[in-house]
């Protein structure tokens, strides 16, 4: 299958089939490349939460919204606690977590909006980046989903969110970004006794001693699956966070000491 993550720009990559089908739609995630923050979080640290300098941080957002032209004062973030609390965002919430962590919209993971000028962001160092794009209702999302959000069916809770607004589920696109893949996710049987039975076959391999891989990738596409996404709608990265060290930060592999990628939906004004 074709990479559906692109990129012409050392600082991120682009979903370039949504932004062709819509000429103001801007969709994609960042590299670990091309910005100010030192080492462990080297370069392009777009994280506010971690412990590194929040001038850099701050810095590296600039230079992303200086390529992307969509200014910093219209990014709107959650706070990301690993729940499945979807919101809609308006004008009303444009610089939520833009320039600092703690104006974050409160215990959200997912957001939604039919608004131009919005951009939406998440950030992820290993969670799964879940986008979603109606092109006929024109309502865009993005949610961030780590093992906890994902079998607590995150993706699911999206695709509601968007049938509450008019969506037909036939109509809507959704892309799987860079998230460390099922080749490094070992987890313990904590975890997978927390994914439902019916997709447990697809999705994870046992290894000894209680420990298994699990496919973060292939359990959301499951879960859209269910909720009755297409199966030829949903677009899925090869890029794996923790392999792909020279692109992408990684929590699993750099011992929590990292830092984050954005990623980033939005129309243009």
């Amino acid at each position: 299958m074709t990479e559906p993550f692109a990129g012409y720009e050392e600082s991120y990559l682009n979903i370039e089939k949504w932004q062709q089908l819509h000429p103001k739609l801007i969709a994609g995630f960042t590299t670990r490349n091309g910005g100010v923050s030192s080492a462990p979080y080297h370069t392009l640290n777009a994280g506010l939460h971690i412990p590194d300098n929040k001038r850099d941080v701050v810095e590296n957002r600039e230079i992303l919204a200086a390529k992307l032209k969509f200014p910093l004062h219209n990014w709107i973030s959650g706070e990301q606690v690993h729940q499945t609390a979807v919101q809609e965002v308006t004008e009303q919430e444009k610089g939520k977590g833009s320039v600092s962590y703690e104006s974050s919209i409160k215990g959200t993971d997912g957001l939604i909006t039919n608004r131009k000028g919005i951009l939406c962001t998440a950030f992820f160092a290993d969670c799964v980046p879940l986008y979603f794009f109606d092109p006929v209702t024109e309502y865009i999302g993005i949610a961030h989903a780590g093992w906890k959000g994902t079998v607590n069916l995150m993706a699911a809770k999206m695709v509601d969110a968007f049938l509450e607004k008019g969506s037909n589920p036939e109509n809507l696109l959704v892309a799987i970004g860079p998230c460390i893949s099922k080749k490094f996710y070992e987890v313990d049987d904590k975890v997978i006794q927390s994914i439902s039975k019916e997709y447990r076959e697809k999705t994870v391999t046992s290894l000894e001693n209680n420990r298994y891989l699990l496919d973060l990738k292939q359990l959301n596409v499951e879960i859209l699956l269910q909720s009755g996404v297409f199966r030829h709608n949903i677009e899925v990265t090869n890029y794996c966070t923790y392999q792909d060290e020279d692109l992408f930060f990684s929590h699993r592999r750099d011992q929590g000491k990292t830092g984050r990628m954005l990623g980033f939906l939005g129309f243009l004004a």
